[in-house]
């Protein structure tokens, strides 16, 4: 496996798999919003590792992990180039009035690694809960809203339907890719515009192809009777377990030491005294100086 996409389930006998679907969810989006909550350099190491930890933990690929991250190279790319060139401060770089600044190229590496994590979580969120596990314990943590008129279980059926696509729309790019190749297409030139003439003969059968089955799928659908508002069983119904406990202690445990350890007076940052800073204080060192003469 040399890619590990979001949608993508390995089935693997793992503690993180065994886990409640719902539990996952709520860790995953937990995760996803820390780097935003605890910007600091030591929250973000520890966060870090605690992926990892649970990467190992779900005996993901890691070089499949990492390989993910090619999904969103140029997105990454635009990101970082925006921050680097529209973000004022200390400039390091000046040419024709445009300027390259030290908060912009910080600014950029930040934006870069929020959106790794958020790829990474997600993807080893689908790779241990299966399609319709996200789907049950979707339905079943929005199960409150139904009684309001949200249609909770039309939405977890357009879930799973969407997650079980992305393997086939994968798989079917990778072979009308090859066969592309074999006929001669360069995607891997130089040129930008290659690129994209390269590229759209690939689009317009992946469209095709998607419209077609989403077709086939509704028909059979209505063809078995189909009807999502009514009460549905499942064959394993959900309950918490010694291991969710024990795993939600341990993440309550990480995030509240993520989320305070920069505030520690010992651990925490130094503020940094910049040119203007140090300007700034020169006159109160002045005064504190004539004070101390007068006694």
């Amino acid at each position: 496996m040399s890619l590990l996409l979001p949608g993508v389930h390995v089935p693997v006998d793992s503690p993180v798999h065994r886990l409640d679907p719902r539990l996952k969810m709520v860790v995953a989006l937990v995760l996803m919003a820390l780097p935003f909550a605890a910007p600091g350099v030591m929250s973000s190491l520890l966060l870090v590792a605690a992926i990892v930890a649970i990467a190992r933990l779900s005996a993901a690929p890691l070089r499949a992990l990492l390989g993910t991250l090619r999904t969103v190279f140029w997105l990454g790319l635009f990101m970082f180039f925006f921050y680097f060139f529209t973000t004022p401060g200390q400039p390091l770089l000046a040419w024709r009035g445009v300027a390259v600044t030290w908060e912009g190229t910080v600014r950029g590496a930040v934006q870069i690694y929020r959106l790794c994590l958020l790829v990474i979580i997600s993807s080893l969120l689908t790779f241990t809960t299966s399609p319709g596990q996200l789907a049950q314990g979707l339905e079943a943590s929005l199960r409150p809203l139904s009684r309001v008129g949200v249609p909770i279980r039309e939405l977890a059926l357009v879930l799973t339907i969407a997650l079980r696509f992305v393997p086939t729309l994968v798989d079917q790019v990778d072979k009308i890719t090859k066969a592309q190749r074999a006929r001669g297409a360069d995607f891997h030139s130089w040129k930008p515009w290659q690129r994209v003439k390269a590229w759209v003969p690939i689009f317009v059968p992946i469209f095709v192809a998607a419209f077609r089955r989403a077709d086939d799928l509704a028909t059979a659908m209505e063809a078995r009777g189909f009807r999502g508002a009514r009460r549905r069983t499942h064959l394993r119904e959900l309950s918490l377990t010694r291991e969710d406990l024990v795993a939600a202690i341990v993440v309550v445990i990480t995030v509240l030491v993520v989320l305070t350890v920069d505030r520690s007076p010992n651990l925490g940052a130094r503020p940094h005294l910049g040119p203007a800073a140090l300007t700034a204080a020169q006159p109160t060192q002045h005064r504190a100086l004539e004070d101390d003469s007068c006694y």
